[in-house]
């Protein structure tokens, strides 16, 4: 990592690399990254895990040997798994003299604005004092509705929640491989592109989800954030080392150049979005390039159903969303208001500002 050292980073272990099978874990391995991870501490960085193998864990402790696909045998095998996983990381840091803390999320978490918040002030005063945080997604409690759907996304958004400057990925290869070209690692990608997200595939293992697609995603998120990402060989502990001299052993994302505020983040990255406002290309054209807040007069449709203060979809003509925000109106009150002068909107609704329907600062681009 060269120029000026990023101080706060986020590495994400992937099941892969700490496991020896199911229900397996290789502690000499996780002992040799916490050896590692210890001298980053010494160099003055604030580190925090995202750790997968909770699952893989249980599923090796219930006698199962293919990962389950009903929720709730998957919640018994994280909650199963999750105690030992964290007792490991426990033993191994504390060679090293180092706490740690063990941090269990879900979407909602994250999505409610008061306790996205507490989170991170919490994570930030843990950081403070020395602790390392090991984070997980709460899969016993999980359900579709509230899950990240794997550990990469979640690094991501812990990545953005934090201001993280470098998220690092540790998988079970050497970082994104052209493998319908050249067959090479690609070193860098600067921006991320259909043929970059090409390159990507899934993963046949037992216990593991994503694959080299959610890393993609993953990296979506946390370079729009400004932060940059990292896939490297996790395999193989010396390659913390190499980002520590500054060397690149794998493929690096570089970040976004304009870092989005931190409200901003929490309208881009942790809210679902609940629906949509379909828009005309002069509407568009306003909010993409103008910098504008988006008026009744530029909408032509709407779907779904949502109240006051949802976050809803933007989207083109084309039903292309292209756009977040924060809806000033319930769906009704948009359904009667297409079409309509802004004065006159102002004049129904004196109470909402200049009566924008999304107003510029809580309106995020998604392209």
């Amino acid at each position: 990592m060269s120029g000026e050292q990023p101080k706060r980073v986020v590495l994400k272990l992937g099941t892969g690399v700490i496991s020896l099978g199911v229900g397996r874990l290789n502690e000499p391995r996780i002992d040799q990254l916490c050896e590692r991870i210890a001298k980053w501490t010494r160099e003055g960085y604030e580190l925090l895990l995202v750790s997968s193998g909770a699952v893989g864990l249980g599923m090796g402790l219930l006698g199962l040997e293919q990962r389950p696909s009903d929720m709730a045998t998957l919640q018994a095998c994280a909650a199963v798994g999750q105690s030992r996983l964290v007792e490991i990381w426990q033993r191994a840091f504390s060679q090293q003299g180092i706490m740690i803390a063990q941090v269990l999320l879900t979407r909602e978490d994250l999505r409610s604005r008061e306790r996205h918040l507490g989170v991170r002030d919490t994570l930030d005063k843990l950081l403070s004092r020395g602790v390392v945080p090991i984070i997980n997604e709460n899969d016993t409690v999980s359900n579709e509705e509230i899950k990240f759907g794997d550990n990469d996304v979640l690094s991501a958004l812990v990545a953005s929640l934090v201001k993280a400057e470098r998220l690092v990925i540790l998988t079970t290869v050497e970082g994104l491989i052209d493998l319908g070209g050249s067959g090479d690692l690609v070193p860098v990608v600067e921006t991320i592109t259909p043929s970059i997200e090409a390159m990507a595939g899934g993963t046949q293992s037992a216990t593991a989800v994503g694959g080299m697609v959610s890393k993609i995603e993953a990296a979506k998120v946390a370079c729009q954030s400004g932060c940059g990402v990292f896939i490297i060989d996790g395999r193989n502990p010396e390659t913390l080392d190499c980002l520590l001299t500054g060397h690149n052993p794998g493929t690096f994302f570089v970040p976004a150049t304009e870092d989005l505020k931190s409200r901003k983040r929490w309208l881009a990255f942790f809210q679902k979005p609940r629906g949509t406002l379909i828009v005309d290309s002069g509407a568009r054209e306003a909010v993409l390039s103008q910098g504008g807040s988006l008026l009744a007069k530029g909408i032509i449709d709407l779907q779904e159903s949502f109240d006051r203060g949802a976050l809803v979809y933007i989207a083109g003509p084309d039903a292309d969303a292209f756009a977040h925000g924060i809806c000033q109106f319930s769906s009704s009150e948009v359904r009667g208001l297409i079409g309509m002068d802004n004065i006159v909107v102002q004049e129904k609704f004196p109470s909402v500002g200049k009566g924008e329907i999304v107003h510029r600062d809580s309106l995020v681009l998604l392209h």
